[in-house]
C-alpha cells in the first residue's frame, strides 16, 4: 500500500468497529459506518491530544453522545495511539474488557464521560466548554494563554429528540460558548425506522434560533466539505456550531446501508464479507495495515503539542507563580491544604452558635464560609436560587466575562443542569453543585444516576425535602425521593438534621472525590441539637448517638433523619420519663453509614436491641433494613396535602406522640 486515502483512513474505523460488533454477536455497527469520514478528519486534522496522556489539562474534549456507536471511539482511540490494544477490541462487549457496549470513563483511556443514555453526553459537553470559558477567564493573560482547547461531540437523531438537548443546546447558545462544535449524524434512522413518521423538526432553525452558527448540508462522507465545515466552526467568536452532516446509516454495506437493520445488530458474515469488497478492502477481521496504522498514529504529534503547552506554563509559572498553583492544584483535584482545618472550625462555631433555623438557610451560610476558601467552586439553580439559597454575596453569573465568575443561573431545567454539571466535574478544574426542589429530582434523575456511574465529583442541593413545605401540596411535596436517591449506587445522601449537621454534609461532600452527594435540606426551621465535641466529628460517619440511654443499655432505639430527628428527641424525654431507655440516632447519610466498619456500626447500632424505630417524612419501607421486620416505621407511605405544615405533620401521624405510640408498643 502507499500512502493511505482518506477513504482507507475512515475504512479502518468501519471495519474493526464491524468485525468487533461481528464478534461480539453485539452492538451497533451502523453509525460507526456513518460517521467514519467525520471521525477521520476531526482526528487527523483538528483533535488537540496526546495519546500517551490522556489527562493533559489543555487537551481538546472528543464526547460521542450516540454511545450506542462505541466501536467508533474504540478504533480511533486505538489507531491513534492510546493504551487501547487491538485484542481489547476483539473483546468488545465482554466482561472485565476496556471496550464496554457504550464508552465508560473509568474503563478506557481516552473516553471523557460515560455515554449511551442519549442527549447526555451532548450536555456533559455543555459543561466542558463552559469550564474552559471559565479557566480560560480565569487564568490566561494577553501575554500568555493557558487555557485553549475545544470540544467536540458527535450526536445522533436520537440525542437530538431527547428533551436534555434542548436544555443544554439553549444555555450552550446564551453562554457563547464558541468552543464547542458538534456534529449531527443526519441519518435519518433510529432503531423503530425512518424517522420522518416521529422526527420532522427544523433542527437547523432550531439551533439558529438557540443562538448557534449553524452549517447545513454536509456531505458526511465527503471529506473536502467536512474540513471546509470544521474550518468555518473554527472561525465563530461567539457562537457554538452545528455542523449537519447528512450520512448513510451501515455506509458501504450493500444490502444494510441506509436501514435500520444495521443500527444495532451485527451486518453477518456474508454481508461483512460484501462490505469488503464494495470497500475494496482485502483485509481479514481485525487485520489493519502498517501504513494505516502510520498515517493515524498521533503519539509524537501529541508529545509535541504537551512539550509546548508545558514549556508555555513554565513561563506562566515564573511571571504569575500564585495563579500557576493554583491553577495546578484544582486541575490535580486537590483542595487546598487548610481547607479541612477551615471547614472543621466553621462546623465547630455553628454547634457554639446553636441557632434554630431551617437548614436550606444553614446550607447557604455554609457556602458562603466554604466558596471563598474554593475557588473552583461554581453553583446553580434550576431558577429557584431564592428558594433554593445557592447565591453567596460573591456569585458572579457565568454568563459574564468576569474572571471570577463562578455562578451558573440554569432557568427550569433541572436534567439539563445535573448533565451540565456532571461536565463541569469531569472537565477538571470545578466542584460543581446544581439545586432545585428535592421534587424535582424526578427530572434530573438519570443525571443524578450518571453522576454516581461515571463517577463525577457533583454536589446536588435539594431543598423543601418533605411535607414540611406545606401548602403547594403533594405535587411539590417529595415522598418517595429520598429512598428513590439512596438506591442508585455510590450516590451519598445527606439529610441534615441542623444546621451543624448541613456543614459537616457540605464538608463531607466537598471532600469527597468518588461520587456525587446529594444534600438534602428543609424549608421550615429545624432545632439545634446539642452536641459534644466528639459527636461533632462523628457526624461525618453518617449516623452516630445523638442523645444516649441513662443507666444502661438501651430499651428501644431511634433512629431519624433531618426534621424527624427532633421529633425523636422529644419523644426520648417522654420514653424517659416513663422508665423506657431510649437512645436516638440521627443518621443523615445511611450510605455513609453503611460503609463504616463493622464494629462502629455495632456501637450506633447494636444488634442485641431489637426494639427499633425510624422516623422519617418520607416512604418507611426503605428503613426495614434498620429496624428489621419486627421494628416500626414512622413516616408517609400515601401522597401528601395542601395545608400548613404545622397541620401536616399530625395529619399524617408524624409526631413526637406517635413515635412514643410506636416505641411503647414494641
Amino acid at each position: 500500500m502507499t500512502t493511505p486515502t482518506r477513504r482507507q483512513l475512515a475504512n479502518a474505523i468501519r471495519f474493526l468497529a464491524a468485525d468487533a460488533v461481528q464478534a461480539a454477536n453485539s452492538g451497533h455497527p451502523g453509525m460507526p459506518m456513518g460517521m467514519a469520514d467525520i471521525a477521520e478528519v476531526l482526528w487527523n486534522d483538528y483533535y488537540k491530544h496526546n495519546p500517551a496522556n490522556p489527562h493533559w489539562v489543555d487537551r481538546d474534549r472528543f464526547v460521542l453522545s450516540n454511545g450506542h456507536g462505541s466501536m467508533l471511539q474504540y478504533a480511533t482511540l486505538h489507531l491513534s495511539g492510546y493504551d487501547l490494544p487491538l485484542e481489547e477490541l476483539k473483546h468488545f462487549r465482554q466482561l472485565h474488557s476496556k471496550t464496554a457496549g457504550h464508552p465508560e470513563r473509568s474503563e478506557t483511556p481516552g473516553v471523557e464521560t460515560t455515554t449511551g443514555p442519549l442527549g447526555q453526553g451532548f450536555a456533559n459537553a455543555v459543561g466542558f466548554a463552559l469550564a474552559e470559558k471559565l479557566l480560560a477567564q480565569r487564568y490566561n493573560r494577553d501575554d500568555l494563554t493557558l487555557v485553549d482547547h475545544r470540544t467536540w461531540v458527535f450526536m445522533g437523531d436520537g440525542c437530538l429528540m431527547e428533551g436534555v438537548s434542548h436544555e443544554a443546546a439553549s444555555l450552550a447558545g446564551t453562554w457563547g460558548l464558541h468552543k464547542l462544535v458538534a456534529f449531527w449524524d443526519n441519518n435519518h434512522i433510529s432503531i423503530d425506522g425512518n424517522t420522518d413518521g416521529w422526527f420532522t423538526d427544523d433542527t437547523p432553525m432550531r439551533f439558529e434560533a438557540y443562538g448557534w452558527q449553524v452549517i447545513r448540508n454536509v456531505d458526511g462522507h465527503d471529506p473536502v466539505e467536512i474540513k471546509k465545515a470544521i474550518d468555518t466552526a473554527l472561525k465563530s467568536t461567539d457562537k457554538p456550531t452545528l455542523i449537519c452532516c447528512r450520512t448513510t446509516i451501515g455506509f458501504g454495506s450493500p444490502n444494510k446501508a441506509g436501514k435500520e437493520s444495521s443500527h444495532g445488530a451485527p451486518l453477518g458474515k456474508e454481508e461483512l464479507q460484501a462490505t469488503r469488497e464494495a470497500l475494496e478492502w482485502p483485509y481479514g477481521p481485525f487485520e489493519i495495515p502498517d501504513e494505516i496504522y502510520a498515517a493515524w498514529n498521533a503519539r509524537a504529534a501529541g508529545a509535541q503539542r504537551e512539550t509546548e503547552w508545558n514549556q508555555r506554563f513554565d513561563q506562566y509559572a515564573a511571571q504569575y507563580p500564585e495563579q500557576a498553583a493554583e491553577f495546578t492544584r484544582r486541575t490535580r483535584g486537590e483542595l487546598p491544604a487548610d481547607f479541612v482545618a477551615q471547614a472543621d472550625a466553621f462546623i465547630a462555631k455553628v454547634q457554639a452558635d446553636g441557632q434554630t433555623i431551617a437548614s436550606r438557610k444553614a446550607s447557604q451560610n455554609t457556602i458562603e464560609a466554604f466558596a471563598p476558601l474554593l475557588p473552583e467552586i461554581v453553583g446553580g439553580s434550576a431558577d429557584l436560587a431564592h428558594s433554593n439559597l445557592t447565591l453567596w454575596k460573591a456569585s458572579k453569573s457565568v454568563a459574564s466575562d468576569d474572571a471570577n465568575a463562578n455562578y451558573v443561573y440554569y432557568g427550569v431545567r433541572e436534567f439539563g443542569m445535573t448533565a451540565i454539571a456532571n461536565g463541569l466535574a469531569l472537565h477538571g478544574g470545578f466542584i460543581p453543585f446544581d439545586a432545585t426542589f428535592l421534587v424535582f429530582s424526578d427530572y434530573a434523575r438519570n443525571g443524578v444516576r450518571m453522576s454516581a456511574l461515571i463517577p463525577a465529583h457533583s454536589i446536588h442541593v435539594y431543598t423543601h425535602d418533605s411535607i414540611g413545605l406545606g401548602e403547594d401540596g403533594p405535587t411539590h411535596q417529595p415522598v418517595e425521593h429520598l429512598a428513590a436517591l439512596r438506591y442508585i449506587p455510590n450516590n451519598d445522601v445527606w439529610r441534615p438534621c441542623d444546621a451543624v449537621e448541613s456543614a459537616a454534609a457540605w464538608k463531607a461532600a466537598i471532600t469527597r472525590s468518588g461520587g456525587p452527594s446529594c444534600l438534602v435540606f428543609s424549608r421550615q426551621n429545624l432545632p439545634h441539637q446539642p452536641r459534644s465535641a466528639q459527636q461533632v466529628a462523628l457526624i461525618e460517619r453518617g449516623g452516630y448517638v445523638l442523645a444516649d440511654a441513662e443507666g444502661g443499655a438501651p430499651d428501644v432505639i431511634l433512629i431519624g433523619t433531618g426534621s424527624e430527628v427532633g421529633l425523636a428527641v422529644q419523644a426520648k424525654a417522654t420514653l424517659d420519663a416513663a422508665g423506657i431507655r431510649t437512645r436516638v440516632v440521627s443518621m443523615p447519610s445511611t450510605d455513609v453509614f453503611d460503609r463504616q466498619d463493622a464494629v462502629y456500626r455495632e456501637s450506633v447500632l447494636p444488634s442485641a436491641v431489637r426494639k427499633r424505630v425510624s422516623v422519617e417524612a418520607g416512604v418507611t419501607g426503605f428503613w426495614r433494613k434498620y429496624v428489621g421486620l419486627d421494628g416500626a416505621t414512622i413516616g408517609i407511605d400515601t401522597f401528601g396535602a395542601s395545608a400548613p405544615a404545622e397541620v401536616l405533620f399530625p395529619h399524617f401521624g408524624i409526631t413526637a406522640e406517635h413515635v412514643v405510640d410506636a416505641a411503647k408498643s414494641l
